[in-house]
This record gives C-alpha cells, sequence and structure tokens, in this order.
C-alpha cells in the first residue's frame, strides 16, 4: 500500500509541476527558414518540454513590427542588418546575437530541364516572368537583384521582374505557374524531386548570413533562452544543413 501510495504522490506531483516548468516563446521566422524551423521546434518541444510558436514572413517587416511592440521573443531574420538594428535600438538582450545559417540563392523553374546548370536561361529571354522576393523587406530579394546586376542582365529582365512580399510568395508564384522562373532559397527547393534549378554562385551576391537574436521581450523567458541555446546545438545544426544552408 506504501509504495501504490508514493506512486500515485508522484505522478500527481508530475502532473502539477511539469507544465510549470514548461515555458512558451513566440518567435518570428524568416519565410525561407520555414519548414527546418518548424523541424527544429517540434524537436526542441520533445527534448526540453519548452514550446517555440512559429510566425512567418519577411524580415523587413517582422522588425517593423518588433520596432513597434509586437510580441515576439525571438527573431531568427534573414540577414544581419535588421538583427543589428535591433540591437542599436535596444530591443535586444546584449551579447545574444549569431549567425545561425547562411543562405543560397537558387534559380528554378517546374519545368525539367528548362533550367540549365549555368542558368543560362537568363539570358535567353524565353520566359515571360520572374520571380523574386520584394528587396525592400527580404535579403533574398536583395541577392536576387545583385545576382542579375553581376551578370549583366538587370536592365534587359527587370520589366519581367515579379516581387513577392516574401520569399515565400516568390517560390509559390513559380509552383502556381505565375512565373515560369524564379531566383528563390535553395531550402525551398531542396526537397523537389521535379523541375530544373541552378544554384547561384555564392560570389554573385552579397552573403545571405542569417542572425538570430534575443529580444529583451524575451530576457526572462526560459523558453526564448532555452531555444537560442538549442539553435546552436549539433541536433539544430544538423536540420539546418539538410536544407541546404552552410552553417558554421
Amino acid at each position: 500500500m506504501l509504495r501504490l501510495w508514493l506512486a500515485m504522490a508522484l505522478a500527481a506531483l508530475a502532473v502539477t509541476c511539469g507544465p510549470a516548468l514548461a515555458a512558451e516563446t513566440h518567435v518570428a521566422v524568416a519565410a525561407n527558414f520555414t519548414e527546418p524551423a518548424k523541424e527544429i521546434a517540434a524537436a526542441f518541444e520533445k527534448a526540453t518540454g519548452h514550446r517555440a510558436v512559429l510566425s512567418f514572413g519577411s524580415s523587413g517587416q517582422f522588425y517593423a513590427q518588433i520596432a513597434n511592440g509586437a510580441p515576439f521573443q525571438v527573431f531568427l531574420s534573414a540577414d544581419v542588418e535588421r538583427p543589428q538594428m535591433a540591437e542599436a535600438a535596444g530591443l535586444t538582450v546584449p551579447g545574444n546575437r549569431f549567425t545561425y545559417a547562411t543562405g543560397r540563392l537558387v534559380l528554378y523553374s517546374r519545368t525539367p530541364r528548362f533550367v540549365d546548370s549555368r542558368g543560362a536561361v537568363l539570358r535567353s529571354g524565353r520566359f515571360q516572368a520572374l520571380s523574386i522576393a520584394d528587396p525592400k523587406t527580404a535579403p533574398y530579394g536583395v541577392a536576387a537583384i545583385e545576382t542579375l546586376k553581376k551578370l549583366g542582365l538587370y536592365e534587359t529582365l527587370a520589366p519581367k521582374i515579379v516581387q513577392g512580399a516574401s520569399i515565400t510568395q516568390a517560390y509559390q508564384f513559380v509552383e502556381t505557374g505565375a512565373a515560369e522562373l524564379g531566383l528563390v532559397a535553395m531550402s525551398q527547393v531542396i526537397g523537389e524531386q521535379g523541375g530544373s534549378r541552378w544554384l547561384v554562385p555564392a560570389a554573385n551576391h552579397t552573403p545571405i548570413h542569417q542572425q538570430a537574436v534575443l529580444l529583451k521581450t524575451g530576457a526572462d523567458n526560459a523558453a526564448a533562452r532555452a531555444f537560442m541555446a538549442y539553435l546552436r546545438g549539433a541536433q539544430a545544426k544538423t536540420v539546418i544543413r539538410r536544407y541546404g544552408y552552410e552553417v558554421r
């Protein structure tokens, strides 16, 4: 009877205290990092008991929201600039900003063999629309413009460019057939079996270093701090690499 009573008491204690030990954090995630972030968040919850609630969008839009008091505790940007701006504005916990991934740009089409191994289709003009992310808010859009200028094609192709509000929308334009081509994130197409693509040389644009930062709103949030630590760990890095990112 004593053993049964102790077992029941311990079970009741676990039910009572377990949720109190767990916490929840709200994380603003750059759209290109959607799939790896979902996978990392699931593994994080399983490993720690904490829950990361993810929101996805463009880095520029997220920064504007954070600057205006949006209740995020962690910001996973697609660039260095916005986390630096948040830091300069006093919105972050000092000394925690770091690069969690370096992204790669890819020219993608749903049509097999349409994109060759050197991206020469861009010079051919045999398409009506090229989708990119809005360079005002999305770093991958900036990289796309830089690439076209590096190739000497920006002025020629400018009339054919269609801009998505985020890299997700730029990819959707290609998937729905609204654009035959898209300069999108490698992470978005790495699992696609069909279509055709050209991995844009990294030298064609400014490196897409993606940085994470703990916001002041998350300073006392156990889940926020734990998520930042988990993102630096080996398990998260394995996931990030699998989606085509470079990791230090």
